[in-house]
């Protein structure tokens, strides 16, 4: 243990590299990183798997967002209504059905299952 144990015989200590041959080595290594790692997609949309549409969590939030936001929205101008023309409880409940019938039209509207007809009279059965 004379002291000089962290050096070796060249007078530099082991562990440690010219800054030049330290640099080269990183940049080598970004390379290898860059070639190995796919690159990815800006548009969150072309990734694998998410071609076919949003999630069934998201599609789920979605649709159930649409009925829930006909119901408050009824119930809400149902409210008003009863308020200002002093109709209680009737313009409520006339308004809290018409926004769940807006609620079960915006979900069916959503999910596809009512889209637009077509002109040539089929009704889709055979």
């Amino acid at each position: 243990m004379s002291g000089n144990d962290a050096k070796d015989e060249g007078g530099r200590e082991r562990g440690t590299a010219p800054d030049g041959d330290l640099s080269a080595r990183l940049k080598r290594l970004e390379t290898q990183i860059d070639r190995k790692r796919p690159s990815a997609s800006p548009d969150p949309s072309l990734r694998p798997g998410s071609s076919d549409g949003p999630s069934p969590l998201g599609r789920a939030m979605q649709l159930s967002t649409e009925f829930v936001a006909g119901v408050i929205a009824g119930g809400i101008l149902g409210w008003i209504f009863d308020r200002f023309l002093g109709t209680k409880p009737w313009g409520l409940i006339v308004f809290l059905m018409l926004g769940f019938v807006t609620g079960v039209y915006n979900v069916m509207r959503a999910s596809g299952f009512s889209g637009p007809r077509s002109g040539s009279g089929d009704r889709g059965g055979s």
